[in-house]
């Protein structure tokens, strides 16, 4: 039966990460969540493979170890496991073609680290018609909260308010899934959205007037540029029309619109520091190897250290 969020895991300390991190938005949806394993058979027995074993034994092993450990801590949630043997990003696609979202782990950040060309998350990302939240390893239950005060029990920490969900948003052509996607996450963990728009100013100058052989200051006035406070305001103007409709079908999420000067990448990612949740689309689907996300897409994934989502649209 297709789940709502099925999770993809391999083994590694950041695909337990996603699971547990798709357990409990789960929970959140009150949704079941799918665990799936992709593996292929190799010429020869892969080098991860123990001697004594053989490469579908250690699927098996690595899908039931996941699968326990998120049991362990999510002990209502109900839980089906998938061993798929096939191509890893083939396999994933196909098998969560139904799924309201897929999660993965990701390696790191940085400019070495993270989506590497030719990763396994980031053709994921590029080719799939669902969207795609990438966790870092070592992401906890807490790191989605604010900071705890002092004296407050492991236990308690659920009870702490949720971080922020930002949102990067295009006003020429803003996308309802994209804004839906965000609203929804900050409505789930009842907390408040940071929509970020930025935009580089555009400047309109005079044409300069011919000077008089025999003058030194040229007639009439210097070239003018567009006001930025004039293009800051226009840029307001227009999230705020953009966001209308979203507030008042998301009467209870508390907004705050960000529009500031600057490149679209770094505005974002600085953005995103304290976020609990950085949602960002992707226009198109890419049926080629070689996935291009987009710049600033391309930036959220290799330098933002919180869950980013990648929602796909048209």
């Amino acid at each position: 039966m297709p789940q709502d969020i099925v999770v993809g895991i391999d083994g590694s300390t950041e695909g337990l990460a996603a699971a547990h991190w798709a357990a409990q938005e789960a929970q959140r949806r009150g949704t079941g969540l799918g665990v799936i394993h992709v593996w292929h058979r190799h010429p020869r027995p892969a080098p991860y493979v123990p001697m004594d074993s053989t490469e579908r034994d250690w699927a098996e092993q690595l899908l039931r170890e996941a699968v326990r450990s998120v049991r362990a801590a999510h002990p209502g949630l109900r839980i089906t496991e998938r061993l798929v043997c096939d191509a890893t990003v083939a396999g994933l696609l196909k098998a969560t073609a139904d799924a309201d979202l897929l999660v993965l782990g990701s390696r790191g950040l940085g400019a070495l680290g993270g989506f590497l060309t030719g990763s396994v998350s980031q053709r994921v990302v590029g080719r799939s018609t669902r969207p795609v939240v990438l966790v870092r390893a070592g992401r906890s239950a807490a790191d989605e909260h604010l900071p705890a005060t002092d004296g407050v029990a492991p236990e308690e920490i659920p009870e702490t308010p949720y971080r922020q969900v930002v949102l990067g948003l295009r006003t020429d052509r803003p996308c309802d899934e994209l804004i839906e996607f965000a609203f929804d996450a900050a409505r789930r963990r009842g907390t408040g959205l940071r929509v970020v728009r930025a935009f580089r100013t555009a400047f309109r100058s005079e044409p300069v007037p011919s000077l008089p052989l025999a003058s030194a200051a040229p007639e009439g006035p210097p070239p003018v540029p567009r006001p930025q406070a004039q293009a800051l305001a226009d840029e307001e103007r227009t999230v705020a029309a953009v966001l209308r409709p979203w507030r008042e079908k998301y009467p209870t999420v508390p907004v705050t619109e960000t529009v500031s000067e600057g490149r679209a990448a770094a505005v974002l990612v600085r953005a995103a520091q304290e976020a609990g949740l950085l949602v960002v689309g992707r226009r198109g689907i890419d049926q080629q190897v070689g996935v291009h996300t987009g710049p600033v897409t391309h930036a959220a994934l290799h330098h933002v250290g919180c869950p980013v989502a990648v929602v796909p649209h048209d």
